[in-house]
C-alpha cells in the first residue's frame, strides 16, 4: 500500500462525517413534476357535465341500488289499489310488465357496478340505462290507456292521474343523476295523453294532459338544476382533493428541504468545530514568531525591508485570526451553542475600558471621542466578555468610518422603559437607508465600506445583533447618508440590577428607637 492510498483512506475516514448526502437529488424533480401536474389540473379541470359524465353515472348507479326496493313496492300499491277499483285482474300483467322492466334496470346497475367503467364506456352505459327508462316510459304509457267498464269515469281518471303525477315525481327524483332521462321516460307517456285527448276530446284527459305536462317541464327544469348543483359539487370536491394533494406535495417538498437545511447546517458545524484548532495552531505560530522576528528578539534584522515584512505578516495573521474567531462566534450563536456567563457588571465601566483600547487608534486619525454618562446606574446582569465584544465592535467601526479630525459621541443611560442603552454615534459618511438591512446581514457590507480602504469581513454587526438578542436586547442603527451613524445597544430593565438597602440587625434598631424615645 503505497502513500497516496494510505492518504486517501485517511482522508475519506475523516471527511466523510461531513459530507452532505445528494443521492435523493431526484426526488426534487419528481416532486416539482407532480405539483406542476396538480396545478394545472387544478386551473384546467373540468368544469361541466362531460368532465365527471363517469361520477355522475356512478351516483346513479349507486342511487338505483339504494332505492331499489322502493319501486316495487309502488307498483304493487298500485296494482293493488287498480284491482280493488276495477274488480278485474287486468292490471296485474301491466304490473308484472313494469316489475320486469324495473328489474332488468336493477340488474344492469349491479354489473355496471362490479365492472369498472372507463371514460370511453360512459357512453355506451348511458345509452343502456336511458333505453331502460323509454321501455318504463312504455310501461307508464301502457297504464295510461288501461280503462275499466264498472268504475266511474271520474274515478278512475283520477286515480290514474294521482298515479302519474306520483310516478313522475318518484322519477324525477330517482333520476335527476341521469341527465334527460326523465324526458326519455314520459315522452311515451306525452303522446299517449296527447292521442286519447284528440280521441275522446274528453275535458278531463285535457286537463290531464296539462297538468301533466306542465309538471313535466316544472320537473325538467328543476332536475337540470339538480344536475348541475351535482356537477358544481363534484368540481369543488375535486378542487378541493387537488389543493390538498399540492398541500401534501408542497409538505414533502418542505421536509426534503428542511432535512437538506439540517445536513447542511450539520456539515458547516462540523467543519468549522475540527478546523478551528487546525487553522488556530498555525496562526498563533505564525503570530508569534513574526512578532519575535518583528521585536528583533533573536538579534537585528540587517535588511529593513525584512523587518517591514515581518510587520505585515504579524498584522495579516492578527487579521486572519480575528476573521476565524468572528466567524467561529456567529457560527456557534446560529447554533445556540453560544452560552451567556452572566454576572453583575457595569455598564460605564465597560464602556470606559473599551474607549481606553481605541483611544489610541483614534487619536492617530485626529479624531476626537466626547462622553456622556448617567452616573450612579446601577449593575446590569450580563455576560462581561460579550458586552465587551459588543462596545468594542461598534467603537471600532465608529473609528473605521469616521474620516480624519472626526468626532465620536458615546452615551450611556437609562431608557424609558427603565433598562440602559448605550449609543455611540460618529460624523462619517453615513449609510444609505436602503443599506441598512444590508449591513445588518452576516457578511453583508455597504457602499462605503466596500469603497473603503478599512473594509471588514461584514460579521461585526450581525455578531452585536445576536449578542443583544441572547440578552433579549435590542440594536438600532440609525443612519443617513453624509450625516453619520448612530448604533445603539438597549438592554431590557429585566437585565438591571436594583440595589436593595442593607438590612439592619435587631440591636441596632432597638438602639436607634431607645435613641428616638
Amino acid at each position: 500500500m503505497n502513500a497516496f492510498e494510505i492518504m486517501s483512506k485517511g482522508v475519506s475516514t475523516s471527511t466523510d462525517k461531513i459530507i452532505v448526502d445528494k443521492s435523493r437529488s431526484h426526488r426534487n424533480k419528481a416532486v416539482s413534476k407532480a405539483v406542476r401536474a396538480t396545478r394545472e389540473r387544478l386551473q384546467a379541470g373540468p368544469s361541466n357535465a362531460a368532465g365527471f359524465a363517469r361520477e355522475m353515472l356512478g351516483l346513479h348507479i349507486d342511487s338505483m341500488l339504494q332505492g331499489a326496493i322502493a319501486m316495487p313496492i309502488f307498483l304493487s300499491l298500485v296494482t293493488g289499489v287498480g284491482v280493488y277499483l276495477s274488480q278485474t285482474l287486468d292490471i296485474v300483467a301491466w304490473g308484472l310488465m313494469t316489475l320486469c322492466v324495473h328489474a332488468i334496470g336493477i340488474l344492469l346497475a349491479r354489473r355496471a357496478k362490479s365492472r369498472e367503467i372507463t371514460a370511453e364506456k360512459v357512453s355506451r352505459w348511458r345509452r343502456r340505462f336511458l333505453i331502460v327508462q323509454i321501455v318504463l316510459g312504455i310501461c307508464w304509457a301502457a297504464f295510461m290507456l288501461q280503462d275499466c267498464d264498472r268504475c266511474g269515469e271520474v274515478n278512475f281518471g283520477f286515480y290514474k292521474g294521482a298515479v302519474l303525477l306520483i310516478a313522475l315525481a318518484a322519477t324525477a327524483m330517482g333520476t335527476f343523476l341521469l341527465r334527460n332521462a326523465l324526458l326519455f321516460t314520459f315522452i311515451p307517456v306525452m303522446l299517449v295523453l296527447a292521442g286519447l285527448t284528440i280521441r275522446t276530446g274528453s275535458p278531463a284527459y285535457l286537463a290531464l294532459t296539462a297538468v301533466v305536462s306542465t309538471s313535466l317541464i316544472f320537473l325538467v327544469f328543476m332536475t337540470n338544476r339538480m344536475h348541475r348543483a351535482n356537477i358544481h359539487i363534484l368540481s369543488m370536491q375535486s378542487e378541493k382533493d387537488d389543493l390538498i394533494a399540492e398541500l401534501e406535495v408542497a409538505k414533502s417538498m418542505s421536509d426534503e428541504a428542511r432535512r437538506r437545511a439540517e445536513e447542511a447546517n450539520l456539515a458547516k458545524s462540523r467543519f468549522l468545530a475540527s478546523m478551528s484548532h487546525e487553522l488556530r495552531t498555525p496562526l498563533n505560530a505564525i503570530l508569534g514568531f513574526s512578532e519575535v522576528m518583528s521585536t528583533e528578539v533573536l538579534g537585528p534584522l540587517n535588511n529593513p525591508i525584512y523587518k517591514e515584512y515581518t510587520g505585515d505578516i504579524h498584522r495579516s495573521g492578527q487579521h486572519l485570526l480575528d476573521l476565524i474567531n468572528e466567524i467561529l462566534d456567529l457560527s456557534r450563536i446560529e447554533a445556540g451553542k453560544y452560552d451567556l456567563n452572566e454576572e453583575a457588571v457595569q455598564l460605564v465601566e465597560i464602556t470606559e475600558d473599551c474607549i481606553g483600547m481605541v483611544q489610541l487608534r483614534a487619536r492617530t486619525k485626529n479624531i476626537t471621542i466626547t462622553e456622556q454618562f448617567e452616573h450612579g446606574m446601577p449593575a446590569v446582569w450580563v455576560d462581561e466578555k460579550s458586552m465587551r465584544q459588543v462596545t468594542l465592535n461598534l467603537l471600532s467601526n465608529a473609528v473605521k468610518f469616521t474620516p480624519s479630525g472626526g468626532e465620536i459621541s458615546v452615551k450611556a443611560g437609562w431608557t424609558a422603559g427603565g433598562g440602559q442603552y448605550l449609543s455611540i454615534k460618529d460624523n462619517g459618511p453615513g449609510i444609505p437607508e436602503d443599506e441598512i438591512p444590508v449591513v445588518l446581514s452576516a457578511f453583508g457590507q455597504g457602499s462605503i465600506a466596500i469603497k473603503s480602504a478599512e473594509q471588514g469581513t461584514g460579521l461585526g454587526l450581525p455578531i452585536v445583533q445576536a449578542i443583544l438578542a441572547k440578552h433579549n436586547g435590542q440594536f438600532i442603527l440609525r443612519s443617513k447618508l453624509r450625516e453619520g451613524t448612530e448604533a445603539i445597544a438597549i438592554l431590557p430593565s429585566k437585565r438591571v440590577l436594583q440595589s436593595i438597602p442593607a438590612v439592619e440587625d435587631a440591636p441596632a434598631i432597638e438602639r436607634r428607637r431607645k435613641s428616638f424615645a
